[in-house]
């Protein structure tokens, strides 16, 4: 059973984020909840970065799709949950870094200025409305690179 769940896991791994090609679903802190019976029957819970996100089912139908070519699957259930709520705190370090150094995306932690992902200088924000409900959009005080921060 810890086999077939691992392996559930690694499948669910292998989901990247529509928007971040190569950052997976689990990086960004999408999976709450993992349940593998014995039967091999498969529930997953998902927290979507934003109620709207118009990716719901595109990640849906991925995972779906990644969880049933796992040998010893049952029937597959992918859910998003209500609760709890995401937050970039879910996202981690080393994820964090990555989209920044392959996306120029920032990620705010707390209520200070993010820095540059390009040249770790502070930045300011230019609009809060970014191109989707989850990012605005701030510039670099030193290098003036236009950078996308990820938010809460």
């Amino acid at each position: 059973m810890i086999g077939l769940e691992l392996a559930v896991h690694a499948a669910i791994a292998s989901v990247d984020d529509p928007e971040y090609p190569g950052v997976s679903i689990v990086d960004l802190g999408l999976l709450e909840r993992l349940d593998v019976t014995d039967a091999g029957d498969v529930r997953v819970g998902l927290i979507p970065t934003f109620s709207g996100c118009p990716a719901l089912a595109m990640i849906r139908d991925d995972v779906l799709e990644a969880v049933d070519a796992v040998d010893g699957v049952g029937e597959v259930e992918v859910e998003w949950l209500r609760s709890p709520v995401w937050t970039v705190d879910r996202i981690g370090p080393e994820t964090r870094a990555l989209i920044g150094r392959e996306f120029t995306v920032a990620v705010r932690i707390g209520t200070g200025a993010p820095e540059c992902p390009r040249c770790g200088a502070p930045t300011t924000e230019e609009s809060m409305f970014g191109p989707s409900r989850c990012r605005s959009v701030n510039r670099c005080t030193a290098c003036a690179e236009t950078v996308e921060v990820m938010r809460s």
